[in-house]
């Protein structure tokens, strides 16, 4: 399962890409995580779904010095497996 989340809130500058990554990489999932310039973060993630669930459930929450006020999840189907979890610049 395939999931294109993006995140509103205080999500920059916060350490988020970097908790996102460290997360994804502890649930074995595979994707990425990037700033967008109008403030939001986008997540691009695949993996088992009920694995899937906790993620997000973990994104909700952040880093300490987060907060996330709005997340939107979009499933996508895969069209090419995804390798590791990357931070994007």
């Amino acid at each position: 399962m395939r999931f294109r989340i993006f995140l509103s809130g205080v999500v920059q500058g916060v350490g988020f890409r970097y908790f996102t990554k460290r997360t994804a990489d502890s649930y074995g999932l595979s994707g990425w995580v990037r700033n967008l310039p109008d403030g939001r973060v986008e997540v691009l993630v695949e993996g088992d779904e009920e694995v899937l669930c906790h993620f997000v459930k973990d994104l909700w929450r952040g880093p300490p010095s987060a907060r996330v006020d709005k997340m939107e999840l979009i499933r996508e189907e895969a069209d090419e497996p995804l390798r590791g979890f990357d931070i994007r610049y």
